[in-house]
């Protein structure tokens, strides 16, 4: 399986994407959040995938920089559907908040014709906090990450190997949730900043990690793999540098910081 990072900001960068990503195996496609605009179809191509051949998308909460992306691959599809040129069905995955308004904004701003096309062929799927459905040919349990902003839910996938991918959504596991993530080869976790420089970016006013919190975290769960996403874009340049020089004080696996774009065999 691969994991190709379509974005990899938090919701006010303008150097890169806000965080979004595609796992693909043996050509299947899951798509997990869109991002905050329609830059999700080009980053979709420029990473060498077609946005017609996704045909499972989960979204883990409502905030724009993850929800605005997925308006607009409801557009596409259900656009491409309707002129005959988007075969077979779609799948969309999350809570019913986000179904809800997903809905509704589709109501309000895409054409009749396009809107028809919901429940009909582009499926809004519910799932419920400790659900398993099968997604790509894996087993994916759903979870509620208890988000005090919003409701929001993260995943556990069983990857080919029989190991563990836990996706922990765009906040700290919570401490009834961090048993999910315990022993997983691979934690996708948010790091809004260092934590050297909290006192710039406020992580924690805004429910956030820093590197140090994600990296203590994945250590004291037995993380192999642990994979930073959703931060700030000051220090774009060198943030694989300065991430990974914090992040190995504190987490003895392996840390990834990918750029938008990159790909990373799982």
């Amino acid at each position: 399986m691969n994991l190709t990072m379509l974005g990899t900001g938090n919701a006010l960068v303008t150097e890169c994407y806000n965080t979004c990503f595609l796992l693909e195996e043996h050509g299947q496609l899951f798509l997990v959040d869109g991002g905050g605009g329609n830059t999700v179809l080009h980053q979709i191509r420029q990473a060498g995938y077609n946005w017609m051949d996704i045909r499972h998308i989960f979204v883990t909460h409502k905030h724009i920089d993850h929800l605005l992306g997925i308006v607009w691959l409801v557009r596409m599809i259900c656009q491409f559907m309707a002129h005959g040129d988007y075969i077979g069905d779609a799948y969309l995955y999350s809570h019913k908040e986000v179904l809800d308004l997903i809905r509704e904004l589709s109501q309000k701003l895409l054409q009749k014709k396009q809107v028809a096309f919901l429940d009909r062929r582009l499926h809004l799927v519910e799932v419920a906090d400790g659900e398993t459905r099968e997604i790509i040919g894996r087993p994916v349990t759903f979870f509620d990450i208890r988000s005090t902003k919003a409701k929001q839910f993260g995943f556990c996938m069983t990857l080919e190997n029989g190991k563990k991918l836990t996706c922990c959504g765009d906040e700290p596991l919570t401490q009834d949730t961090e048993h999910l993530a315990q022993n997983s080869a691979w934690m996708l976790h948010e790091a809004f900043c260092l934590f050297s420089q909290a006192d710039i970016f406020d992580p924690y006013e805004k429910h956030h990690s820093t590197v140090k919190d994600a990296c203590e975290l994945a250590q004291r769960l037995g993380v192999e793999n642990l994979l930073l996403y959703h931060t700030e874009d000051l220090n774009l340049k060198n943030r694989k540098a300065l991430y990974g020089e914090e992040g190995k004080r504190y987490f003895g696996g392996k840390l990834w910081i990918p750029d938008d774009l990159e790909t990373i065999e799982l």
